[in-house]
């Protein structure tokens, strides 16, 4: 019996053969596109037997594929075999009936694709192995819960009766007690390492952190879930639930903060001290502050996301670190101890884990390696403002393509599927007219 094998049967042993499995493939975007597979077709998956088109890794937000990719039907559209990833078979508890999901991959010629963003961050990892430094981070998400929409286009609406700002509010955590108590307990079912959960300032706007963890790929991993159940949970209640980065202009926004530390092969935190701030701590925000411009395409990969980099915004706008100081683009919060680690706070919760994951730690191998002098922090009274982060999509995606670092990172064939399909979106996207022009153009001018 196979692994997979194994674990199906456990599977079935604990809840029951499935009657269908969901196949879920992570693209670049960080959207699950796949098949049902039917419970007792599990062999065909086993032997290879279920394809797709290598081409699902790196369609559009819109799920167009974009000839400069060099993907798709202008090479005749291949299949790729799909393999499960190993651990991630588990149950839908807001399906009807008895419903699994599995994570999968597709290989080529026996071979993980090299489209797989889960694999651009195992090969990153692999790189820190090398230096004998393992990485131990948590991601923290928000996301927001609003009134069911008729249309696709309709604007966003929160629940009835919340506050204004409603940070930390329990009276809000205990009328939603059923729709959050439902993601808790699905959460455990999944396996989903969920921490703390809390009432953000938006109204309908809550965050949850995860249990900190050196299995990083199981860290992304669950990001990625967590989202998919969250909708699904919270559309059984009859609301909608969304990650997007900005659903409303006067509200605070959604991100995804990601805490990091990294330990030697024998368990010691490097970026502990016992005296000021370690030198490598400062060497691996030295190497995040001077790769951010270069990859906030990526931090911030969709139109609505540059919506969060404003002057006075709840988002950090500039390259700049701090201590315990939450305006800060990195954040450390301790220095000292086996708590000792950074905190970056760039990306929106929009974004695929995989590659945010991927570009934080490969901004941190940089730091490590080159040992950046790093700027004074926030706190310092000679510290000079650094230059804002750009609020344009189109001018983070050519810093994006110019920058030898992000090619370096991802690899020269996917840093140009990456631009690919951002200039695909931006041509599609730009062009669109918004009902704000329309209202004070239209009859005006």
């Amino acid at each position: 019996m196979t692994n997979f094998g194994k674990e199906y049967q456990t599977y079935c042993d604990d809840h029951g053969k499935p009657d269908r499995i969901e196949l879920m493939l992570c693209d670049l975007n960080g959207i699950l596109r796949g098949k049902w597979l039917p419970g007792d077709q599990v062999d065909k998956l086993v032997s290879g037997g279920v394809r797709l088109p290598i081409s699902t890794y790196a369609p559009t937000i819109m799920g167009t594929e974009p000839p400069d990719t060099g993907l798709g039907i202008v090479v005749g559209d291949p299949d790729g075999a799909i393999v499960p990833v190993p651990g991630t078979l588990k149950p839908v508890p807001w399906a009807t009936g008895n419903v699994a999901q599995l994570l999968v991959e597709m290989h080529e010629d026996g071979n993980l694709s090299p489209l797989s963003t889960r694999g651009l961050l195992k090969n990153t990892l692999e790189r820190f192995k090398a230096k004998g430094l393992n990485p131990v981070l948590a991601t923290e998400l928000e996301f927001y819960v609003i009134k069911p929409r008729a249309c696709a286009t309709d604007a966003p609406i929160p629940p009835e009766r919340l506050p204004d700002a409603q940070n930390y509010d329990l009276e809000t955590m205990s009328r939603h007690e059923k729709m959050l108590s439902d993601i808790q307990a699905a959460s455990v079912v999944q396996g989903l390492a969920t921490d703390t959960l809390i009432a953000e300032f938006g109204p309908g706007q809550f965050e949850v952190n995860f249990h900190h963890t050196d299995d990083v790929l199981n860290a992304a991993d669950t990001a990625l879930l967590f989202r998919r159940l969250v909708r699904g949970v919270v559309a059984q209640l009859g609301y909608e639930a969304t990650f997007m980065a900005k659903p409303f202009a006067r509200e605070p926004g959604n991100g995804m903060h990601v805490h990091v530390s990294v330990l030697d092969d024998n368990g010691n935190n490097i970026f502990s001290t016992t005296k000021g701030t370690s030198t490598k701590l400062t060497a691996a925000v030295a190497g995040l502050l001077a790769t951010m411009r270069d990859l906030q395409a990526v931090f911030a990969p969709h139109m609505n996301s540059y919506r969060r980099f404003q002057p006075n915004s709840f988002a950090p706008c500039r390259p700049d670190w701090g201590f315990d100081n939450r305006a800060a683009a990195i954040r450390l919060p301790e220095t000292a101890g086996k708590g000792a680690r950074l905190e970056h706070r760039i990306s929106g919760a929009d974004v695929n884990p995989y590659l945010v994951l991927t570009s934080i730690l490969g901004a941190i191998l940089h730091g490590l390696e080159t040992k950046l002098n790093l700027p004074p922090s926030l706190e310092d009274p000679i510290s000079i403002p650094a230059d804002p982060l750009t609020h344009d999509w189109i001018t983070a995606v050519d810093v994006f393509e110019n920058s030898d670092f992000a090619k370096n990172l991802f690899g020269a064939d996917y840093h140009k599927i990456y631009v690919a399909v951002r200039r695909d979106e931006i041509a599609t996207l730009t062009v669109e007219i918004s009902t704000t022009e329309y209202r004070y153009y239209l009859s005006r001018l």
